[in-house]
């Protein structure tokens, strides 16, 4: 079936991000100087974002938020040309994560779940499928019990109803905490993963991206392993089918990339690209995200 046109729809998570770049390394039980921002943020709805970016059709949004920050998430996605799909919960905060931001552009995350990880089978409804060409799961999800039963049932809908599943693995440090087994079992069905070669060693115990790819091709029918700055691998059927580029940048800020990677993927699969020319399309919107601060597309310019 000819799905261009169609929606993309993402069921992930909605973060409140607070971005810290500090140029010295940090000092331990003192002060490090720091430029911090707070900024929206969150796997599944940067990935949004950049789809939205991206062009060719419409981007819906489910994910779950606090009532303390829901208005801000919303406007700010649909500045993005998203359709926000959010619930708001009374009882938990909104996700937050603390970016932290060497000078190298390198980041390590603090997250506290918060929200995200409550949403449940109870916020899913097989109507959310109307319209929609592509579903794509953020791997955030799968590390806890009620989001990760929302996810699954997300995809079981998916898939009995001809609709293309893809899911980004989210965390190297998680998936070994919930365990490979667990997690691939989780996702089985889905048609395209998206692993970065730290979650593709995870997964696989295998050290070299291309013998991971090919691993993991094995199990789910397109494969798609992001390298940063070394660009992407494509494998299809226990083979490395294409090796992507990535333009050369100056980064400032590496969050967010792997997210506008995929967002950019999934909008030009959407738009009927072949699997390569949407790993271009990736690998374009990765390098333009790490020259900018923050897991989002940057503002439009007054004069465009």
């Amino acid at each position: 079936m000819n799905r261009a046109g169609r929606a993309l729809l993402v069921v992930g998570d909605v973060v409140t991000d607070v971005v810290a770049r500090h140029r010295a390394p940090l000092a331990p039980a003192t002060d490090t100087a720091a430029e911090i921002r707070t900024l929206p943020g969150g796997a599944g709805a940067n990935a949004a974002c950049w789809a939205a970016r991206s062009g060719g059709g419409e981007v819906r949004l489910l994910g779950r938020v606090g009532t303390d920050a829901a208005a801000w998430h919303e406007r700010a996605l649909r500045a993005a040309g998203v359709r926000p799909l959010l619930v708001r919960d009374a009882e938990a905060a909104t996700a937050t994560v603390i970016a932290l931001v060497d000078a190298s552009a390198e980041r390590t995350f603090l997250t506290d779940g918060g929200a995200a990880l409550r949403l449940s089978p109870a916020d899913w409804s097989p109507e959310l499928l109307d319209g929609v060409g592509r579903l794509h799961l953020s791997g955030y999800l799968f590390f806890a019990d009620p989001s990760r039963e929302a996810a699954g049932r997300a995809l079981r809908d998916a898939a009995g109803a001809g609709v293309p599943v893809s899911v980004d693995p989210a965390s190297a440090g998680f998936l070994t905490v919930l365990g490979t087994d667990r997690f691939l079992a989780a996702v089985a069905g889905a048609e395209v993963l998206l692993p970065n070669a730290d979650e593709a060693r995870v997964l696989t115990g295998r050290a070299e991206p291309g013998r991971a790819a090919v691993e993991l091709s094995r199990r789910f029918p397109l494969v798609v392993v992001t390298l940063g700055a070394a660009g992407a691998l494509v494998a299809e059927g226990g083979a490395v089918t294409a090796r992507v580029a990535a333009p050369p940048v100056r980064p400032v800020d590496s969050t967010g990339a792997g997210d506008a990677f995929t967002g950019a993927f999934l909008a030009a699969r959407l738009a009927g690209a072949d699997p390569v020319k949407a790993a271009e399309a990736g690998c374009g919107a990765g390098a333009e995200a790490v020259t900018v601060v923050g897991g989002r597309p940057p503002a439009p310019s007054a004069g465009g």
